[in-house]
């Protein structure tokens, strides 16, 4: 009988043990998992980053894009279709993920197009004109200027903006921020924090609509 006593003491101890292991075990994961989630979003946007839309828009588009990306291209006018078809409800903002060769020098201009606030339209005429620019993956900085001549900015502020350190701390900046976020490939989204499920424009469209759906 006391043997019998003593098992079941033991067996109640180790039952304890485990349940208090557990609850630590997930506690402290919730706790690093809550972490993960709050440095990501602190990744997701940054004061620089341009954004084209109202800031109380319920579905928040991010897109981590390279300039020389031929996809990158084709989806952006999809995007601004998909923002028009739901008016004032979407905002988009533009993160630099110069993954390309070349690309970095490209980002500068609009970086610096996006201090004389002509970001929007300097991104749409190197979009509407990349394929003069950029073959095979390698961005040729000698061939964007003459497509910007229509944007109306100021050259010579350009150059020199383009090599200020500070201008080139915004593009580290998103690079770490991209990396952080664990993108590796561009056109990259993410919508209200969330990563797409995999890649493709239909599995955007279909994000952005729950989203939309949920925040009605």
């Amino acid at each position: 009988m006391q043997k019998k006593s003593v098992y079941v003491l033991a067996s109640v101890m180790f039952l304890a043990v485990l349940v208090i292991g557990s609850w630590q075990y997930f506690s402290d994961k919730e706790s690093n998992d809550s972490q993960v989630a709050s440095v990501d979003r602190t990744a997701l946007i940054r004061p620089h980053s341009p954004s084209l839309g109202k800031e109380e828009s319920a579905v928040v588009i991010v897109e981590f894009f390279d300039p020389a990306c031929d996809t990158c291209r084709i989806f952006y006018p999809q995007v601004k279709q998909l923002m028009e078809a739901h008016p004032g409800r979407i905002r988009l903002v533009m993160r630099y993920a110069p993954f390309h060769k070349g690309s970095d020098k490209v980002v500068a201009v609009l970086e610096a197009a996006r201090r004389q606030g002509k970001f929007w339209p300097t991104l749409e005429a190197l979009l509407n004109s990349q394929e003069d620019w950029a073959s095979n993956h390698t961005a040729k900085i000698e061939l964007v200027w003459n497509h910007l001549n229509g944007v109306g900015l100021n050259m010579e502020q350009l150059a020199f903006d383009m090599t200020a350190p500070d201008l080139q701390q915004v593009i580290a900046q998103d690079m770490s921020d991209a990396n952080t976020l664990g993108v590796s490939q561009t056109p990259e989204y993410f919508v209200n924090g969330k990563p797409l499920p995999s890649f493709g424009f239909d599995q955007l469209k279909l994000l952005v609509a729950n989203e939309l759906a949920r925040t009605r």
